[in-house]
């Protein structure tokens, strides 16, 4: 993953909220930034990474991924207080996906989408407990004509009460039931080995080693993080293996 520096913040996004934001970087481009000082801090940047990244191996489209680096002092030049102890509290590390310029929201009744693409993201979405892909809020964006999923930071919902055990990793997802392209998504039971082939144990492992040691400090509160890396990859590897149950879930649901 490429490391950026933001050098201008442009405008919030107040529909998040986190209150991410559009901001310009030290290579010319425009990203959406996730702050690590909002909301739920380091996990919510961790399920961005991860779901994001696990997504793309997928082959499912999503905005590039990449490191920002932010500087307190940008905090100088904004009105807004809010805003200004934002930056401050994110100072460092945080992550931003690539700008979509133009991109509109997915709207069901007018976007029409394939049922074998449907089919995959539920599978996914159901995966890695993504309960954020709803018909009140998509994070489907359309591109050019093209789908993108965006803003993955609600995934893995079960880190937030988390012992680090694989105890719970075969748990039905039962939130699928809420997910907007369920009634498109005739297909799961077809698309499961197709996308299961994509993933695997060492594969899990590449993904969770691009998280920064200091995100899963401040995630678990302990000075471990290779501990804390080895407790996802063994939770979601084990969750893979169990899939059925969270396969079943998603296609009772939409029965």
């Amino acid at each position: 993953m490429r490391t950026v520096a933001v050098t201008r913040y442009v405008t919030p996004l107040r529909e998040g909220g986190s209150l991410p934001a559009v901001v310009e970087a030290d290579d010319d481009g425009m990203y959406v930034l996730k702050f690590r000082g909002a909301g739920q801090g380091a996990r919510a940047l961790i399920a961005e990474l991860v779901a994001g990244e696990l997504a793309r191996v997928l082959g499912l489209p999503v905005p590039e991924i990449v490191f920002a680096e932010l500087d307190a002092d940008l905090a100088r030049t904004e009105p807004d207080p809010e805003i200004q102890d934002l930056i401050r509290a994110s100072e460092g590390l945080n992550l931003a996906l690539d700008y979509l310029p133009g991109a509109i929201n997915y709207d069901p009744i007018a976007d029409r989408l394939s049922g074998g693409f449907a089919s995959r993201v539920v599978w996914f979405d159901a995966f890695v407990s993504n309960l954020d892909r709803t018909a009140r809020n998509t994070n489907l964006m359309i591109w050019h004509g093209s789908p993108w999923l965006i803003d993955h930071g609600a995934a893995l919902y079960f880190h937030h009460s988390w012992n680090g055990s694989t105890d719970n990793a075969a748990q039905p997802f039962s939130l699928i039931r809420d997910h907007v392209l369920l009634p498109q998504a005739g297909a799961i039971r077809e698309v499961d080995a197709e996308m299961a082939a994509r993933l695997s144990p060492s594969v899990i492992e590449e993904v969770l080693a691009l998280v920064p040691d200091n995100w899963l400090e401040a995630d678990s509160g302990h000075s471990d993080p290779q501990r804390q890396r080895r407790a996802y990859a063994d939770y979601l590897s084990k969750r893979l293996e169990l899939r059925d149950s969270f396969i079943e879930e998603a296609i009772r649901a939409r029965g």
